[in-house]
């Protein structure tokens, strides 16, 4: 319990007397975090829809490695990142090996399953009577989509939480493509691993304590943003 307190202290203490370490911290953590949410919720959830309304061949496949996709391991992919970006790698001339748009990558990587997933679910659960109410009215396509994101409006916002949840939670990966660098691509899950080896379980809580802070207060932003959708 003593430890629990010390380490809100030095959270407390972190944040009151301005760190500039830990404020560059969390200023990176949500640039990627957020960045990577975005590019996963623009390509996951009109791919999403796709693979609910359309068929076509290979279509089952793409269902299966998305669904498995969800619980793919983060240092598998970081595995797979890094050799993508690696000097010798089909990337390794843009250079982004140990930056921060390399975490980027690797977030959307173990994002982007869960956000398809979740997407397809979501529009899985209009009814067929619905589907066909709407079609009735002679929409065009552009009319369609948005009458079916409507629909699935709910859905869409749980995906794109749970996306967020897992590129706030993601350590190992990040650790792989960035390299933990100071200043460069060290984030606070990153941060929380290398104190806790250094044997400083103060500093550490005190870095959980601003990442569980960081996940709070986007999520109520996020769920403000759903229910003003859910009103119109």
């Amino acid at each position: 319990m003593e430890l629990i307190l010390s380490g809100l202290r030095e959270a407390v203490d972190m944040l009151a007397t301005g760190d500039n370490d830990i404020y560059q911290i969390t200023l990176l953590t949500l640039q990627v975090c957020l960045l990577s949410t975005v590019i996963s919720s623009v390509i996951g959830i009109p791919f999403g829809m796709l693979l609910r309304f359309r068929s076509f061949r290979g279509k089952n496949i793409i269902l299966l490695i998305s669904h498995a996709g969800m619980g793919l391991p983060p240092v598998v992919a970081g595995l797979w990142v890094t050799m993508l970006l690696w000097r010798s790698g089909p990337l390794g001339e843009w250079g982004w090996l140990f930056t921060p748009n390399a975490i980027v990558i690797a977030q959307v990587v173990v994002s982007l399953p869960i956000v398809v997933s979740l997407s397809y679910a979501a529009f899985g659960k209009i009814d067929d009577g619905t589907k066909r109410q709407l079609q009735a009215l002679g929409p065009t396509n552009i009319q369609l989509i948005t009458l079916y994101l409507k629909q699935a409006q709910f859905g869409l916002w749980a995906a794109v939480m749970a996306g967020l949840g897992r590129v706030l939670a993601e350590v190992g990966a990040a650790m792989m493509v960035g390299g933990n660098l100071q200043g460069q691509t060290r984030i606070l899950t990153t941060s929380m691993v290398m104190e806790v080896s250094r044997g400083n379980f103060d500093v550490a809580l005190a870095l959980s304590f601003v990442l569980m802070l960081i996940s709070i207060a986007v999520t109520l932003v996020l769920l403000r943003m759903q229910r003003k959708e859910v009103h119109l």
